[in-house]
This record gives C-alpha cells, structure tokens and sequence, in this order.
C-alpha cells in the first residue's frame, strides 16, 4: 500500500493531527455540555496514533538517517496544536528523493 516508511509517516502524522485537533470539538462537548463519550474515543484513537507516530518516526529516523535536531522537532511537532502539519511541509519532504 504504502511505497516507503516515509510515506507511512506522513500518514500517520496527519492522521494524528487532525486526531488532536478533534479535541477542541470533543472537550466542549465532555466539559460544558456533559457528553463524555466522543472524548474517549477521539482519545483513545488519538493515543493510538501517536504511539504509532512515535514508533514510525524512531523507524525513518534511522531509515533516512536523520539527524538529532531534525528528529527532535519531529517529535516535538506532535505536541503542538498544527505542529505535524507545518512539520509535514518543512521537514519529510526533504527526505523524498
């Protein structure tokens, strides 16, 4: 299906960030109007796709031999709200030959 590991990646990754943007649906709907069940879910698919981004990430790191820093802002990336998108256009692209 997929041609590479980056390309896996890539997938991943923007399937985790839209995952963590579905948060800021799914905590007004737990915390304001009391519906907690769309929040276990987007949670729990989101903790499933990051520890597969992490795990990919550790895989094409090593694959495309990235550096220390590039890997770093990789994974910190995941952690800020966009973050994997903007990593998606300024960081794995160089890596596609």
């Amino acid at each position: 299906m997929f041609t590479n590991a980056l390309a896996c990646f890539r997938l991943v990754a923007f399937l985790e960030g839209c995952s963590y943007l579905l948060f800021a649906i799914t905590m007004p709907l737990k915390y304001k109007l009391g519906i907690p069940q769309p929040n276990y879910v987007i949670g729990m698919i989101h903790g499933l796709l990051f520890v597969s981004y992490v795990i990919l990430l550790i895989k094409v790191a090593v694959e495309y031999k990235w550096t220390f820093k590039k890997t770093a802002l990789a994974f910190i990336a995941a952690w800020i709200p966009f973050g994997t998108f903007i990593a998606n256009k300024k960081l794995y692209p160089a890596t596609v030959a």
